[in-house]
């Protein structure tokens, strides 16, 4: 789900700074840098400049032990938490205006900066597994995106039936302009190791209830054949596609959009201006293991309207940022663009060429000119 808007609706931008970061301010002591994307973390853009990939070494898996501290920290409404994070094998505490710490083990279940008796900054994980982050007199504790399904939900106001019969009855936007004939392509057919995982055909998604009939994912055919080359520089690497979605109908746009709250908007699309997944020309995906078959870690997860889902977030561990920064330049060395506040979502370069489709995915048949193999 996405919000194709103008740049003056960044993601940072988009919600309010409130007191934690001052008082952060005040009482933090340590090394500055410059900006969160000097905090170590990768850049694969030189790495990659060449036909194949060629990415630096895998980083190795963050010890077990840490899992529960590592993640964003302070209040729901703070818009840039503060971060607990891996690098390069140590825990890090990163503050908003681009300050970070390292920190060293004091005992099992607390971490701390230097080894001073009054350390500024303590990292502790409670018996009950609570982890809090104290910064001089001010303890914050780790914030929980996800509902106990592990998935991120929202409440909306009106229930999705009655949303869902809405608009099946609106009225799509007029377009002006010649269009290409739409031509959409079932992912399925293309090749075996491009797997789906068609979250809205099931219960697993923000709205907790199916929006598609059929667990189905088509792409325009330049789209659908650019995922296919993709697919094939990843294989040797030991990676395969996981699609979470791909065209979806007008009408499913518009009931995203009505069933989102107002600060979750920056995640979904206007149907006023459509989706580019409307177009058959935005594909939601991940990377899997080939070997196993599991996807691979994320700094998030997927749908998850949080800062952990813009591309440039600068937490979670080593490997997850790795393996985020091979889908993207995987995907870029075929024509497609990231989306500027969701990891997974990724245009094709022709989107524009493309009118706005309403077809439910009974309706793509081969006697209509689409999905054809």
């Amino acid at each position: 789900m996405k919000r194709e808007l103008d740049p003056s609706l960044a993601p940072a931008a988009s919600l309010p700074i409130l007191s934690l970061t001052r008082r952060v301010a005040r009482v933090r002591r340590g090394v500055r840098v410059a900006a969160w994307a000097l905090m170590g973390v990768w850049s694969f853009t030189g790495a990659f400049a060449q036909p194949a990939l060629n990415p630096p070494p895998r980083p190795s898996e963050m010890p077990v032990e840490w899992e529960p501290l590592v993640g964003d920290y302070g209040p729901m409404a703070e818009a840039k938490p503060l971060l607990v994070l891996e690098r390069e094998g140590q825990l890090w505490v990163a503050h908003p205006e681009g300050e970070t710490q390292a920190l060293a083990r004091v005992s099992p279940t607390v971490y701390a900066t230097g080894h001073a008796v009054t350390p500024e900054v303590t990292l502790s994980l409670a018996p009950t597994g609570v982890a809090t982050l104290r910064i001089a007199a001010l303890a914050v504790l780790r914030r929980d995106y996800l509902a106990a399904s592990g998935s991120f939900t929202v409440h909306p106001a009106r229930p999705v039936a009655q949303l869902r019969a809405e608009a099946l009855s609106a009225t799509m936007p007029v377009e002006a302009g010649v269009f290409r004939q739409p031509e959409l392509v079932e992912l399925a057919t293309l090749d075996p190791l491009l797997h789906l995982d068609i979250r809205y055909a099931s219960t697993n998604n923000f709205l907790g209830t199916p929006v598609y009939s059929q667990a189905r994912a088509f792409l325009q055919r330049p789209a659908a054949e650019a995922l296919v080359r993709v697919l094939g520089k990843l294989q040797p690497l030991g990676y395969g596609l996981l699609i979470h979605d791909a065209y979806r109908p007008w009408y499913v746009t518009k009931i995203f959009w009505e069933a989102t709250p107002p600060e979750g908007k920056i995640f979904v699309a206007d149907p006023a201006q459509g989706s580019r997944h409307n177009r058959g020309c935005a594909v939601d995906l991940t990377l899997y293991e080939l070997a196993t078959g599991k996807p691979v870690p994320m700094p998030g997860t997927y749908d998850e309207m949080s800062p952990r889902s813009f591309p440039t977030y600068p937490g979670g561990t080593s490997l997850q940022r790795w393996h985020r920064e091979l889908l993207r330049v995987a995907m870029t060395s075929e024509g497609y663009t990231v989306y500027e506040t969701e990891w997974w979502h990724f245009d094709y370069q022709d989107w524009k060429a493309y009118p706005i489709l309403n077809l439910p995915f009974e309706a793509l048949n081969v006697a209509q000119g689409f999905g054809k193999p």
